[in-house]
């Protein structure tokens, strides 16, 4: 299992990780905007140019991150516009890891099959941290 860093902004995603591989140095491994999803995903065509997923590695880790639309969830405030990502082992430890992490808290996406080839879920631990559970089902 690994764990890693998601960030979240109201549309200057592209600009931060830009910023951050100036920093940081390397390639991104993934960057697909919103216009790139499924036409039947909802997202608005003023958000076509916005980042729903990037991907660049730091040092052992990787730093991800995307933009949020008000269509599918309120719009970041900055300081707690992150989340911890958990990338588990099988589709039986998400669950397990699922269900304790939202134990007392607040599931926010249950988990579920994807189309970008992921089991994947959101919830809020009873502390108040945000966590994304994403299995990727090529590794069964």
């Amino acid at each position: 299992m690994t764990i890693n860093a998601y960030l979240t902004f109201a549309g200057e995603c592209r600009a931060a990780f830009e910023f951050y591989r100036s920093v940081f140095g390397g390639d991104f491994l993934f960057m697909q905007s919103f216009g790139d999803g499924p036409a039947d995903m909802g997202a608005p065509e003023e958000a076509n140019d916005l980042i729903m997923h990037v991907t660049l590695p730091v040092g052992g880790g990787v730093l991800m991150g995307s933009d949020t639309i008000e269509q599918f969830s309120p719009l970041p405030v900055q300081g707690t516009n992150f989340s911890l990502s958990l990338a588990p082992d099988s589709k039986e430890q998400a669950d397990e890891l699922f269900a304790k992490l939202s134990d007392g808290g607040r599931v926010t996406m249950a988990m579920q099959d994807q189309f970008w080839g992921a089991y994947f879920g959101t919830c809020t631990d009873r502390f108040g941290i945000a966590w994304m559970i994403n299995f990727h089902t090529d590794q069964e």
